[in-house]
């Protein structure tokens, strides 16, 4: 089975509530959905290869940025916008708002080193916006 399969599956089952929330994606288009201020799940387990797909289900933007010393080594950095580093990913948020996934809208990314990585919602940090991705060899 899928893991989207099995995580719509598992929310179905769940009857897990967005109340307020409104969106326009499905829960089986992603697999870690962006809410009001919160990564759910904020733990994930993928394997080798996987992609990751977040979600904003929410009514506020959010991203989803790596911390520099919370990757393995060897690893790609990513942040939503493309950023190279963390600090790149900061600057621009801060000074033009880039790197926001709008409400209704995705993105992912691609991990092909085992280990785990920790990430955060830049506008939403202070609030405790951060999830992680523990990513397994087969």
């Amino acid at each position: 089975m899928k893991r989207r399969t099995f995580l719509a599956t598992a929310a179905g089952a769940a009857s897990v509530s967005l109340a307020g929330c409104s969106s326009i994606l499905a829960d089986s288009e992603y697999d870690v959905d962006m809410t009001h201020y919160a990564y759910e799940p904020d733990a994930i387990e993928v394997q080798v290869g996987e992609t990751v797909l977040w979600g904003n289900s929410g009514s506020r933007g959010h991203t989803v940025t790596a911390y520099d010393d919370a990757i393995p080594d060897g690893a790609t950095y990513f942040a939503s916008g493309g950023f190279e580093d963390e600090q790149a990913a900061r600057d621009a948020f801060v000074d033009r708002g880039a790197g926001n996934v709008a409400p209704g809208e995705t993105y992912e990314h691609t991990f092909e080193v085992a280990g785990t990585y920790g990430y955060v919602c830049l506008p939403h940090e202070g609030r405790g916006m951060v999830g992680t991705v523990t990513v397994v060899e087969e």
